[in-house]
């Protein structure tokens, strides 16, 4: 479907991004700020559910692209002025190998080929062992250089103010798309990523400009909503703009966008960071990623009240809840197929998938991110991915109170709000993009800076910014972000 989708304008924006990418980091203010731009801006810009695919190279969409011209930038641009940081081997980097060995474990023990109703699907050789091993890892390149190169007070900020900024831009074609439709990226990639009626709600339209969904857009626009809250309560002026107009102006346009997930997600997270301290934020992540880690195994236990969350769902909105009731009735399918090969799951080519046993059709839709992994990869696979982010909010929840500052801890607790609420949104979506992995990459650095700064002993007294980066890893002057 992806290589169908690809068109010559398609092409030419994939093929000439590095280009962009290494502008951004030839004339950017700083390294930190070019690294963000790179993935946020191949996120919104470039053409989705579409990619170049040569023979024996993994696919080019804008997922990899972005990885790839990151990477670039780094080695060209920033040789010389790696952050010091420990070189022990813990827990974060067994889940990074386990991520990318566990693909190649799942691919030995799924070579028998399948007859389904009529339907063939093969086995899983050497080589889509080594394919998937490489898509797993090249997924990971957005995780490992926010872990290593977004560290500081300053780049978490940074984070916050350019993702808060490019939505101020942004919102002018979602405006466009929700008066006139999501047609951009049809009349610029001349193809559309979804079916028009997917775009259609409560008698308006969701938009998606190039970002491939509308409940994507959504949701990036309600992180950029609690960023901009976080600028505002931390005193971060965006000249010229106040902070507060632009968290006022984003969370009137995410009530725009018609997407009731984010929406609430909005409503809760705004409430955190603008009226709680951050260690509740730090608390209400914490168990957002436990649910999300033990929802496999309470849903299989038939713990998830299902009926009751039906029920409410269903007075919100009937059309909702009918499509909830869709999206359960296909997990319970998906995860009965997934059991019958728990430990590492059935591999690729659709395996995991449920099939009529007379006809051969494909009788299931899949929509969360953990069913998804856990019927291609089985649990293994999923306690990977899905810890490897978990960790990133459970170490920055026992490090943040070891920050320099409230504003520090919390910009802290929002990127760790963002983090978590994505990973629970991967229960019903499958929403996983390189810019999360980022995400979750910065927060992850930015709490084992914190705690190798205690373990030395040199945690400083509160006001104090000592290690915000001087150098060119800062995106501006630390004295003017306190200015309002």
């Amino acid at each position: 479907m992806a290589e169908e989708n690809l068109t010559l304008i398609a092409a030419l924006a994939l093929l000439l991004w590095p280009v962009v990418s290494l502008c951004l980091f030839a004339f950017c203010k700083s390294r930190s700020e070019a690294l963000i731009l790179t993935f946020l801006t191949a996120q919104l810009l470039l053409p989705s559910n579409t990619g170049i695919k040569l023979p024996m190279v993994p696919q080019l969409d804008k997922a990899s692209m972005a990885s790839f011209c990151a990477l670039a930038g780094i080695f060209f641009f920033s040789r010389g002025k790696s952050p010091k940081r420990s070189r022990q081997f813990g827990v974060v980097e067994v889940l990074i190998l386990g991520t990318v060995v566990s693909p190649i474990i799942t691919s030995e023990l799924n070579s028998d080929y399948l007859i389904i109703g009529g339907r063939f699907l093969p086995g899983v050789g050497l080589y889509d062992a080594i394919s998937a091993a490489a898509s797993a890892l090249i997924a990971l390149i957005p995780f490992m250089l926010g872990r290593y190169f977004l560290r500081t007070q300053s780049d978490t900020e940074a984070v916050l103010r350019i993702l808060t900024v490019t939505f101020l831009f942004y919102s002018i074609p979602l405006l466009f798309e929700i008066r006139f439709s999501p047609q951009l990226h049809l009349w610029v990639y001349k193809y559309s990523p979804i079916e028009f009626v997917q775009a259609m709600r409560e008698g308006g339209f969701r938009p998606m400009v190039f970002i491939g969904h509308g409940l994507l857009a959504a949701f990036l626009l309600m992180s950029s909503a609690l960023s901009a809250m976080t600028l505002w309560r931390n005193h971060i002026r965006l000249h010229p703009i106040p902070s507060g107009l632009a968290a006022l102006y984003l969370s009137i346009l995410l009530v725009l966008c018609k997407s009731l997930g984010a929406l609430v997600y909005g409503v809760i997270g705004g409430f955190l960071v603008l009226m709680s301290k951050p260690k509740l934020m730090f608390r209400v992540a914490v168990v957002l990623v436990t649910i999300s880690l033990a929802y496999p195994v309470l849903r299989s236990l038939d713990l998830v009240p299902t009926t009751t969350i039906l029920g409410v769902a269903k007075s919100i909105d009937n059309e909702r809840g009918e499509s909830l009731e869709f999206r359960l009735t296909n997990e319970d399918m998906l995860l009965t197929r997934a059991f019958e090969r728990p430990l590492f799951g059935w591999g690729r080519y659709g395996r995991s998938r449920v099939y009529d046993e007379s006809t051969g059709r494909d009788v299931s839709v899949t929509d969360g991110r953990w069913v998804i992994v856990i019927g291609q990869f089985g649990l293994v696979g999923f306690l990977l991915e899905f810890g490897l982010l978990a960790i990133c909010v459970y170490r920055a929840a026992s490090a943040f109170r070891f920050a320099s500052s409230p504003s520090d801890q919390r910009a802290m607790g929002t990127l760790a709000l963002l983090v978590a609420i994505n990973m629970f949104d991967l229960i019903p979506n499958s929403g996983l993009i390189p810019w999360t992995w980022l995400l979750g990459g910065a927060l992850l650095g930015r709490a084992e800076a914190l705690l190798a700064r205690r373990s030395i002993g040199s945690t400083p007294t509160l006001g104090h910014r000592s290690d915000v980066s001087t150098s060119t890893n800062t995106l501006v002057n630390p004295t003017k972000l306190t200015a309002t």
